[in-house]
């Protein structure tokens, strides 16, 4: 397949608006997938699906180092979400062509809806101090967390990376920051995930992806340090900012039969 000049500079771009959004709060998907459609109309949805995933593991894997490295959440408790994310995703995307898009939609409205609500009338919320040990059933349930989070990543995946940041601070009771750190890690292994299955099935064009992802870095590691410098409030913020966002593009999408 073959772009000009202009398609390239389009899907660079948005490459890396997508990595930089994905690392602030998540939702790069919703940029980059519909510009890859826009560009090459002729692609099949799962196509630009995976090949945005392919741009993604690397963005989301880049802006997890940079932020690991310096808010340094518990890695056991990291080792031991990574494989149910892998698993759960891979999953996901199994099931995708099963599920429909227009029948998730007003589930995730609601959901976005809900996060937006609570962050919104709990300004407390995601910046109080840390519970250094949290009880087994708080571990256990974020892990149930992460499982569900991964598996709706596979079939759908717009908001994952809000969802497991607001799972990460109401489960383990952590500050937005920790919870983003985490949830830039454990949203790499569902990126992973759900690319391993699109790979077996053929869907990824690993030429384009690979490109993207080269752009898609460059914006996480600026998404990354956004965040990093403005700590807790930017991304409180950010995430309320999402949330209407994502609601508004869900709900055109619903009603305008895309």
């Amino acid at each position: 397949m073959e772009f000009g000049l202009l398609d390239w500079s389009v899907l660079l771009l948005g490459a890396a608006a997508a990595g930089w959004v994905d690392a602030v709060i998540g939702g790069g998907g919703l940029v980059l997938i519909p510009l890859i459609l826009a560009v090459a109309p002729q692609l099949a949805p799962a196509t630009a699906l995976a090949t945005n995933k392919l741009a993604a593991v690397f963005g989301t894997a880049s802006a997890a180092f940079t932020m690991v490295r310096q808010v340094r959440p518990s890695r056991r408790v990291l080792a031991a979400y990574l494989p149910v994310a892998l698993g759960c995703a891979g999953s996901g995307a199994l099931a995708a062509s099963l599920i429909q898009a227009s029948v998730m939609r007003p589930v995730i409205i609601v959901l976005l809806l809900a996060v937006g609500s609570f962050v919104a009338l709990r300004p407390g919320f995601g910046a109080g101090p840390e519970v250094a040990v949290p009880s087994g059933w708080r571990r256990w349930a974020a892990l149930a967390g992460v499982a569900v989070i991964g598996f709706y990543d596979g079939v759908f995946g717009p908001g994952t990376g809000m969802f497991l940041i607001m799972a990460f601070t109401g489960l383990l009771s952590q500050n937005f920051l920790t919870s983003a750190a985490m949830a830039k890690v454990v949203n790499t292994a569902t990126n992973l995930g759900a690319l391993l299955v699109f790979a077996l099935g053929g869907h990824v064009l690993w030429l384009l992806g690979l490109s993207l992802a080269v752009a898609n870095v460059l914006g996480a590691q600026m998404g990354a340090k956004t965040v990093l410098g403005g700590g807790i409030t930017f991304i409180r913020g950010a995430l309320i900012t999402t949330v209407v966002i994502m609601s508004g593009y869900l709900l055109y999408q619903q009603f305008s039969g895309l």
